[in-house]
């Protein structure tokens, strides 16, 4: 499959930039792959650069108040100055890395509510910018995330959507500047107890870092509060685990600490 974007450069009469992506499909630590491909104007430019950069919908809380901001969260230049003559044409392969915190947009074939990612092509001309529109990216889940996706899924938790959120979680190593919540209504088994359960995923290359977070219900007496968890999961023995069952003891195990007995 292939995703075409036309952007006119600096005006009438000035560089136009395709971008086409040889398949938006990706995976964290995965790659992107490609090409830009500049066409010159009616009059020669000195082109000083051909970037381009991932980004997303970030919520960000300030306050007592809570914004969403479009964030460029990893950049890679395709190309540095050259001259762009008159009607020349400029191809400029990439091959584009995806960190291995990048957020999923993806679940079972269908998008992930809530979620946008893009790959953005920038330009420079003169020291002005264009940084065009953005080719959608989808970014599918790891194999170990899948499996933990899919015992929740065992379980009886229903998606609802997801979110991605400034910040940093406390004991949790992170490089991007924010972290992704995917939010599961309870499956039925949880119900009188749980909210919402939210499932936070941490990618390197060795191993996945997993947050999850319950939503408890609070009682007639008693005020509803978060219960945290926090595990790591081996790329080379995540198949080794029944992860359905470790994740229902878990669960038990935390609400029956609170007094949320089955």
């Amino acid at each position: 499959m292939v995703f075409k974007r036309m952007m006119q450069a600096m005006g009438v009469g000035g560089p136009s930039v395709e971008t086409v992506l040889a398949n938006p499909n990706c995976r964290p630590g995965g790659h992107l792959e490609g090409h830009v491909q500049v066409v010159g104007g009616d009059h020669a430019v000195d082109i000083e650069y051909v970037a381009l950069g991932l980004v997303t919908r970030v919520e960000v809380e300030s306050g007592d108040s809570e914004y969403e901001t479009t964030q460029e969260f990893f950049r890679q230049r395709a190309a540095n100055a050259f001259r762009l003559e008159a009607g020349q044409r400029y191809d400029i392969p990439f091959r584009f890395a995806v960190p291995w915190e990048t957020p999923v947009t993806e679940l079972y074939g269908r998008h992930l509510a809530g979620m946008t990612m893009g790959l953005r092509t920038e330009l420079e001309v003169a020291r002005a910018v264009d940084k065009g529109d953005l080719d959608a990216v989808a970014v599918h889940p790891l194999p170990a995330q899948e499996r933990l996706l899919e015992a929740l899924l065992r379980l009886g938790f229903r998606f609802s959507r997801a979110d991605v959120e400034r910040g940093h979680i406390y004991g949790v190593h992170q490089t991007l500047p924010f972290y992704q919540e995917i939010e599961f209504y309870p499956a039925p088994q949880y119900a009188h107890a749980i909210n919402q359960l939210e499932l936070t995923f941490v990618a390197t290359p060795q191993q996945l870092q997993v947050v999850l977070e319950i939503d408890k219900r609070g009682g007639v007496f008693t005020e509803g509060r978060d219960a945290f968890g926090r595990f790591t999961v081996d790329y080379q023995t995540v198949d080794r685990v029944d992860w359905a069952a470790e994740l229902d003891g878990w669960l038990r195990q935390s609400l029956q600490r609170r007094g949320l007995f089955f």
